[in-house]
């Protein structure tokens, strides 16, 4: 296991996932195959003047691109690493020689990230398994809402009995919206107390919900603290000057909780926004949390969470300061990214949301190559690495926290801390460029981490056995295609930018790790080979015109070969990392419905983006769905309900499939003979398999009648456009 220099053992662990010759066996015979498939259409490419050439081309270039991104993907599967922490050598070793953690939480807009969301996250952080004096949390509230100030203010109260409850019975999960949805099931000594927090909780549940309801905070509530007096005037959403409240200042001795125990301190900030200034969306908020938390706390950790990640593990702090403090490693890191799951995944995951592949195999091979993604939730950051610092191998972790201000009063703080987040504090600064969390990019997170590691830091992914947070998922198609195209977009967008893992990470990060972050960077340009594949093949089919060998030729067997091979893998290892067979094949419908419907929207945009006509915006994915949209989605019936371009898309390629199969076989039997079948074989399955996978497209259409299902005028677009490739003259 080894021991450091100064003899003491490591407080972390990295496994190699060994046992792999099997795998790098199938890696080499899909390449091998993919290469003789090129062959094969380099050599047989159609005469000019001949049926097809056109089509032949395409494909041609479709596969060149899918064995390109192929080769890829295996970059994050070739050196799988597992980390493991000692956090009782943490404890024995440092004791409470431990440093102060700020806890960023952010939310947007109360409508679409209910308030009582929120606070339930806070609340779950606040109650860590860590010195409570050494805590401070705090909510960055972009909506400038007084309803979430309320909320805020109320889980300020709450937390004096909800924090000494779970410490003294070491529950989990440590959010009271979570723990509470379940029945009680523990011993009968901790009954009384468990049915008086949760009264206490109920309560505090319907004061907030039924201000957010109504949308106004009383005026005999606004009188219960000096903050309300920040929304006197006409302030607004978007125009609002800077808000900075210490609901609890944890100097202060009367900041305890029921127990006599310190409480966290609690900020509340909302960053000044005028309608002509630019916001910078997260980031911006982030990087005003960064000042706000460096004038109040200034803690040498950071962790941030999104309002919807509630904490799911009460010992994951300890966890990240086992690879921050190791004494002979710990300076390489500048953060430590825990998984993003959710709590309301269906059993067969509808909509994909799990993302299992890229939590269980891909970043564990990220972090093989120096370290993975950061994305933008559910990680621990050292404070200095996104001020911009470099890594510094004679540096090793504060201990202690940083000398705070003990002689200011709360609202001396607060006045200083408001200067920071005006309008204008960053003009002419590097805040946003050099320092903080990187402008100009939807996802700000992602190409932060890239800067980071350009840095000379290195990353760590830490998957514990009870995950450490817990979020809510999207509930419908749409919700996820947004989602989506969000991140595909930003993605190549930072593939496009000075940032890109290609040119700003060569000679800074390992050619692995260039690798592996242009997964996920060409993600959008991936719609283009997948559209040719699904609408060119059925097309040819109908019209009788063969673009791939016949069975009984030696070609066909790479083809074969690698469909086959490959499809069997992907099952193999999602079966592995957790999804049932049903699970695996949702997740193959909703990975053709992204390429269909989500990324080619994020490429135009891009496009659109690099030539000046359009600026970027930053959408927020729904948290907040009606009864009936849940109710179907318990039973795992796929929400469409409008007539929008994604979902015509995917109805047209839905419906071409079966018309191109069924009007494609009678002109075999009638017309070509059955003799010619097997020329066409490939193009039959691929029709079989989109017809397959679209079931639950033809049931939206033909059978339901819920408002969930596809408008009768998608379905007469997506049949004329599909009758129409009938009398498309190709050539």
């Amino acid at each position: 296991m080894g021991v450091s220099e100064k003899g003491e053992s490591p407080l972390f662990e990295t496994k190699v996932r060994e046992g792999r010759t099997w795998y790098k066996l199938y890696m080499l015979s899909v390449l091998l195959g993919t290469c003789l498939i090129l062959v094969y259409r380099a050599l047989h490419i159609p005469a000019n003047g001949e049926k097809g050439r056109w089509a032949w081309i395409g494909l041609s270039m479709a596969e060149i691109w899918f064995g390109f991104y192929w080769i890829l993907t295996q970059s994050a599967r070739w050196n799988l690493v597992y980390r493991c922490t000692f956090k009782d050598r943490l404890s024995m070793r440092y004791k409470d020689n431990l440093p102060g953690v700020d806890i960023f939480v952010c939310t947007a807009d109360p409508k679409i990230e209910p308030p009582i969301m929120v606070i339930s996250t806070v609340l779950s952080v606040m109650a860590y398994e860590y010195p409570t004096e050494k805590l401070s949390v705090y909510l960055s509230d972009d909506g400038g809402s007084d309803i979430t100030f309320y909320a805020f203010l109320e889980a300020s109260r709450f937390a004096k009995a909800w924090i000494p409850f779970c410490k003294k019975f070491k529950i989990e999960p440590r959010s009271p919206a979570a723990y509470f949805k379940e029945s009680y099931s523990g011993p009968d000594d901790k009954l009384v107390e468990w049915m008086e927090i949760k009264r206490l909780y109920e309560g505090m549940e319907r004061s907030i919900n039924s201000v957010a309801n109504s949308g106004v905070v009383p005026d005999d509530i606004r009188k219960q603290h000096k903050g309300f007096s920040e929304w006197n005037g006409n302030a607004t959403r978007s125009d609002h000057q800077p808000i900075v409240q210490i609901l609890v200042d944890g100097r202060d001795e009367g900041a305890r909780d029921n127990e006599g125990h310190v409480l966290p301190t609690l900020v509340y900030m909302a960053r000044e926004k005028r309608p002509h200034r630019h916001h910078n969306f997260k980031a911006g908020a982030m990087n005003s949390l960064l000042r706000v938390s460096s004038e109040i706390s200034n803690g040498a950790l950071l962790l941030n969470v999104d309002c919807d990640m509630y904490s799911n593990n009460s010992e994951t702090i300890k966890d990240a300061l086992c690879f921050f403090m190791d004494e002979e490693k710990g300076h390489e890191f500048a953060f430590v990214q825990l998984p993003q799951h959710y709590n309301n995944i269906t059993k067969n995951d509808l909509y994909g949301n799990s993302l299992l592949a890229i939590s269980e195999i891909d970043f564990h091979g990220l972090d093989g190559h120096g370290g993975p993604l950061y994305i933008g939730s559910g990680c621990y950051h050292r404070r200095e690495s996104l001020l911009g610092k470099k890594d510094d191998k004679t540096c090793k972790f504060e201990l202690v926290e940083k000398e705070r201000d003990y002689k200011s009063t709360a609202s001396a703080l607060e006045d200083r801390a408001k200067n920071l987040v005006t309008c204008t504090f960053e003009d002419n600064t590097q805040w946003g460029n050099k320092v903080g969390l990187k402008y100009g990019c939807p996802v700000e997170d992602v190409i932060t981490g890239l800067s980071i590691q350009c840095n000379g830091w290195k990353s760590v992914y830490f998957n514990p056995q009870r995950r450490g947070f817990l979020g809510v998922a999207p509930v419908t198609l749409e919700q996820i295609l947004i989602q989506h195209k969000r991140w595909s977009e930003g993605d190549l967008q930072i593939l496009l930018s000075r940032y890109s893992p290609v040119s700003y990470g060569r000679n800074k990060i390992t050619l692995g790790l260039q690798m592996c972050y242009s997964i996920y960077c060409l993600w959008a340009p991936c719609s283009i080979p997948t559209l040719c594949y699904a609408i060119i093949p059925p097309i040819y089919f109908l019209h009788g015109i063969s673009l791939f060998p016949d069975v009984s030729d030696s070609w066909f067997l790479p083809f074969a070969y690698v469909i086959t091979v490959t499809s069997i893998y992907s099952l193999l290892e999602g079966l592995e990392v957790g999804y049932t067979p049903k699970g695996w094949w949702n997740e193959q419908r909703i990975w053709l419905y992204k390429r269909l419907a989500s990324y080619p929207f994020a490429l135009f945009d891009t496009a659109l983006k690099q030539i000046g006509i359009a600026k970027s915006a930053f959408v927020i994915t729904a948290k907040v769905a009606s009864d009936e949209v849940l109710k179907r989605y318990e039973k795992e019936v796929i929400e469409f309900g409008s007539a929008s371009l994604p979902f015509v898309i995917i109805a047209t390629v839905a419906v071409l499939s079966p018309v191109c199969f069924i009007m494609g076989l009678v002109r075999l039997l009638f017309v070509q003979g059955v003799g010619s079948m097997g020329s066409m074989l490939v193009q039959v399955i691929i029709c079989g398999v989109v017809s397959l996978i679209n079931l639950p497209v033809y049931e939206a259409m033909l059978v339901r009648q819920d408002a969930g299902r596809l408008p009768t005028s998608v379905a007469l677009i997506s049949l004329t456009v599909s009758l129409f490739a009938y009398v498309l003259p190709l050539n």
